[in-house]
């Protein structure tokens, strides 16, 4: 019976051990190094013809992001940035550029959040403020925001209980109507992939 007692409440204790390890402090900070790679699928310009397709320019940017867990497995995270000027090309000459701040809120699913390697999938919206266009020597105007969605998968590499290492990649939505004189000649549909790598404090 002493024995039987023992090997239950040692099973008990290890239970309660990995439970413990798995409610984890709910607020997980992130400071990331991000790849924008714009998808470059703009509308030909009045129509004419691929060649004339506007293109955005592709930069690497700091990115701070939190989260905060609801449970082991549920997370939100809110990607902060600061306002990121791009380059604008069209027919390979450039023709201005413009400032955009994309903060990205999303909704995640960590499957294994109690282990070392805790892979992740998230969905959620992005909202982008544009600002500072200057095209066409002042000609061309953009939208001043853009609404889309954004899709999310990463991983964390932890290293104790606080740190950790992390990769994510991200497709986000950012579209907006390009006009030349008050008429419009085309969408932009930058629709980025975002690549970082980074650090995480968990807390």
């Amino acid at each position: 019976m002493k024995k039987s007692a023992l090997v239950i409440a040692l099973a008990v204790l290890g239970c309660l051990s990995d439970q413990a390890t798995a409610h984890q402090k709910p607020w997980l900070v992130r400071a990331r190094a991000v790849h924008i790679n714009p998808a470059d699928k703009s509308d030909p310009v009045g129509g004419i013809g691929a060649a004339d397709t506007i293109h955005v320019s592709e930069k690497t940017i700091p990115e701070v992001d939190i989260s905060y867990f609801f449970t082991p497995n549920w997370a939100a995270e809110l990607v902060l940035t600061y306002p990121q000027k791009h380059d604008v090309t069209l027919s390979g000459s450039n023709i201005g550029s413009f400032k955009h701040l994309p903060p990205t809120l999303t909704v995640q699913y960590h499957f294994t959040p109690a282990a070392p390697v805790s892979p992740y999938v998230g969905a959620g919206v992005n909202y982008t403020r544009i600002s500072s266009v200057d095209l066409l020597s002042g000609a061309g105007q953009l939208d001043n925001s853009s609404v889309g969605l954004a899709l999310q998968a990463g991983v964390d590499f932890k290293l104790d209980k606080n740190w950790s290492l992390n990769l994510d990649v991200k497709k986000v939505q950012i579209r907006s109507d390009v006009s030349v004189f008050g008429t419009q000649v085309s969408t932009l549909k930058i629709d980025p992939w975002l690549v970082g790598v980074g650090v995480g404090y968990r807390f």
